[in-house]
């Protein structure tokens, strides 16, 4: 599987604008798309490049990020959101063993329980459980083991800022007895502001803690997305910069990020 194939399935696309009566619509869909326990389903095809580590400093990290969001409502002022992430994963001069690994990850599966209103004070929130599939297709692109454990999130959207948080805790508890074990804590603080016409800032820090490791793994993010249409299909295209406030030994220094996402407003 070529790397290029990627950067063209994710850049090779003709992007139309929304005509201006539609511009209104744009924007609430991007305020919806900040949001991630919004009554929105989305299909996000989020591709990350990251490079600088490895043996040699000359590593490569390649991720492709499918990941659905599906809203269903489950009572007259209650949703349940469940959040997949799949990934497919590329590693070129990373392993001192093994130049090259190309494959799928493990699946890591969210489900949040939201009012569909905010509290009085603007506070959106949800809480769940979250699950990890050992679904990698090779061992060095994957962990070997089921988890599980709670997730969260919190946000408020006032005017054209979204701020919030997204966390969540994965202990393993079955699977291969010869890999470690994991205990590790993801915390995703975020901020987005809306500019007008479909378009939006976006900043997050997806900083991931590995317990048994004592080791931080963080990249920072800032980029700029915008809703547009294909016909009549809304979607929304974003890129930002990544720089890793830290790492493992030998893990990247900075990267790419890029976001193909299908937007289906379910009117609720």
């Amino acid at each position: 599987m070529s790397r290029f194939l990627w950067y063209a399935a994710i850049f090779g696309i003709g992007v139309g604008v929304l005509p201006a009566q539609a511009q209104e619509s744009s924007d609430e869909l991007a305020q919806q798309l900040n949001n991630p326990i919004s009554s929105l389903i989305s299909v996000p095809f989020q591709f990350n490049a990251a490079f600088g580590g490895g043996p040699d400093d000359d590593g490569e990290w390649y991720t492709l990020n499918i990941q659905p969001v599906i809203p269903f409502s489950i009572a007259p002022d209650w949703n349940l959101i469940v959040r997949t992430i799949v990934p497919v994963i590329g590693r070129e001069n990373v392993f001192p063993t093994d130049s090259s690994a190309w494959g799928l990850g493990d699946t890591v599966q969210s489900f949040f329980l939201s009012p569909k209103a905010p509290t009085e004070g603007g506070l959106i929130w949800g809480v769940g459980p979250v699950f990890l599939y050992p679904t990698a297709t090779d061992d060095l692109l994957g962990s070997e083991k089921w988890g599980a454990g709670p997730t969260g999130v919190a946000l408020i959207q006032k005017g054209p800022w979204t701020t919030g948080v997204l966390a969540n805790h994965i202990w393993s508890f079955a699977g291969d007895e010869g890999r470690n074990d994991i205990n590790a804590t993801f915390v995703q603080p975020f901020a987005a502001y809306a500019l007008g016409k479909g378009q939006t800032i976006f900043w997050n820090i997806q900083a991931n803690y590995d317990w048994i490791g004592d080791q931080w793994t963080a990249p920072m993010n800032l980029g700029y997305s915008k809703v547009f249409s294909i016909a009549q299909q809304p979607m929304s295209i974003g890129i930002a910069g990544q720089y890793y406030l830290d790492s493992p030994e030998g893990g990247p220094k900075w990267g790419v990020q890029s976001t193909l996402t299908f937007l289906f407003p379910t009117g609720g």
